[in-house]
């Protein structure tokens, strides 16, 4: 009989998995959320687009025109938190494969819309299509990857995510900037049309690769889940090590139920609602941090106060997200050695520290050149404490700590506050800056250091090393959710008898309300 995913087994099959989607999905991610805005400027997209116009216009057209601009870019955020609330019921119905593949197929037909604009109403509905698309990928792609992984190498696995939406928003910013040079329209409708590639490509792969062992087993396809899960772990199917692991699926799934929206709302013995809270808050706290802020305000602070040029200051600002890229690498070989915590921690200090700076630098830059350059060096360290400390950890975390039946809808609701909370970065940031000049950077400062910092130290446990069943474990032991990092940290790797006498445990509970 013909071995299935091409003969690949164990990390060979999780690499293949990853090259195949997991690489150009999050290549989309950083490619989709730069692209549009680095094409509103151009002479020719302004021509077929005049009421989104700010470079020609003045006074009140300006201003029209300007909320209608911000309208459009933002509508793609819109778009993805939809997807991600579709996908709440969709992506467990369908599964993590054809829920990728609806994605993508959804992207192209959102690029082909944009790419052939020929007036504003068809650019805002391929601005919704390809959000609302891209946010089936993004809920469902960090999932699938986590419950395919193993344990001991899920973190460096998923934190790649993290690097390869930097290899997008680069990729992005470089294909905008040889565009720059080109006079007809296709200058924006090729970079439009560039996500058609990437999404014909997962599009052919997906068909040859497995689901999720955990939504099989949650469907109650136990032999397909028992046999993935060998080839997943390069085991023998009758394997002991195979066997404990989808009992432990099992006993999860039976310990958390089906699965209900009305359920995230509750505290009881699973501590589902503190669960779905820490899941969010580690998507929001990645927009709220300000790298938005750095993405916008970049190309002012070299051109303004470094004193380049224009192109130059194009260039400084892609090379921004290529070194964003090779700071990943660092997380890639900590985040399995010291773990989620410290290196949260570590990126919420620099950032906070650096935003000061900035902020102090950029307020004396007119009169002192040296202050503009230490910004732009500073701006640089920001990126570099954000790919260590949130870019990749923030996708892997939220599915860490969600249970297996409500991991896809916990997930569903930790994209769209990513999302949610993207669209109020970019909605705000004009306006602060307009309002405020540098005294925004501080608000990020304070938003680091006295709200990131001490709810990262107090409420999230670490998941280094901890398969996700562990993490049920770890829930249900702790009394509250200030507890809830003491238990992580000193409970032993839970074994299949730890979690049937919790399960006991918990029935005996549930009996006794009865």
């Amino acid at each position: 009989m013909k071995s299935p995913y091409l003969g690949l087994r164990g990390n060979r099959l999780v690499n293949f998995m990853i090259y195949t989607v997991v690489l150009p999905a999050y290549i989309l991610l950083g490619y989709n959320n730069a692209c549009l805005g680095g094409l509103v400027n151009l002479t020719s997209f302004l021509q077929t687009f005049p009421r989104i116009d700010t470079v020609t216009t003045k006074g009140g057209v300006e201003a029209e025109n300007a909320r209608i601009q911000g309208t459009v870019v933002a509508l793609y955020t819109v778009g993805c938190m939809l997807g991600a609330l579709t996908c709440f019921k969709l992506g467990d119905i369908l599964g993590r494969i054809k829920t990728i593949a609806l994605g993508s197929i959804g992207t192209i037909i959102g690029s082909i819309l944009l790419s052939s604009s020929f007036s504003l109403g068809q650019l805002i509905v391929g601005r919704l299509v390809l959000g609302f698309a891209f946010g089936c990928i993004s809920s469902t792609v960090p999932v699938w990857q986590a419950e395919s992984s193993p344990a001991h190498h899920r973190g460096a696995l998923v934190v790649l995510e993290g690097a390869f939406a930097s290899i997008g928003l680069s990729i992005s910013q470089w294909i905008e900037l040889g565009m720059f040079f080109v006079d007809d329209s296709s200058s924006w409708r090729f970079p439009l049309a560039v996500p058609i590639i990437t999404a014909i490509w997962m599009l052919i792969f997906l068909p040859i690769l497995p689901d999720s062992p955990r939504w099989l087993v949650k469907h109650g396809r136990i032999e397909e889940a028992k046999a993935l899960m060998a080839i997943l772990e390069d085991l023998p199917e009758d394997d002991e090590k195979v066997a404990e692991d989808i009992r432990k699926m099992e006993l999860s799934l039976a310990e958390t139920g089906k699965g209900s929206f009305a359920a995230l709302l509750t505290n009881k013995e699973d501590r589902l609602l503190n669960r779905t809270l820490v899941a969010m808050f580690s998507t929001f706290s990645q927009q709220i941090n300000g790298i938005g802020v750095i993405g916008f305000y970049t190309e002012t602070i070299f051109s303004q106060y470094v004193g380049v040029d224009n192109i130059v200051a194009r260039v400084l600002s892609g090379s921004i997200y290529l070194w964003q890229l090779l700071c990943c690498f660092i997380t890639f070989y900590t985040i399995d050695r010291v773990g989620r915590r410290f290196l949260m921690m570590i990126g919420v200090i620099g950032m906070g520290t650096m935003f000061i700076i900035v902020a102090g630098t950029v307020s004396a830059a007119a009169t002192n050149k040296a202050c503009g350059i230490v910004a732009g060096v500073c701006v640089f360290l920001i990126a570099t404490f954000f790919g260590v400390g949130a870019l990749g950890i923030n996708y892997l975390y939220g599915t860490e700590v969600a249970p297996l039946a409500y991991r896809v809808p916990i997930y569903a609701l930790t994209t769209a506050t990513l999302w949610a909370f993207n669209f109020l970065v970019v909605e705000v940031t004009p306006t602060g800056f307009t309002t405020i000049g540098y005294k925004f950077f501080i608000v990020f400062a304070v938003i680091n250091l006295c709200l990131l910092l001490p709810i990262i130290y107090f409420f999230l446990p670490e998941t280094m090393n901890r398969t996700l069943e562990d993490m049920d474990a770890v829930f249900l032991t702790a009394k509250s959710p200030l507890d809830v990092v003491k238990v992580a940290r000193t409970m032993p790797s839970v074994t299949l008898q730890t979690m049937e006498e919790l399960e006991k445990g918990h029935e005996t509970t549930k009996d006794a309300t009865v």
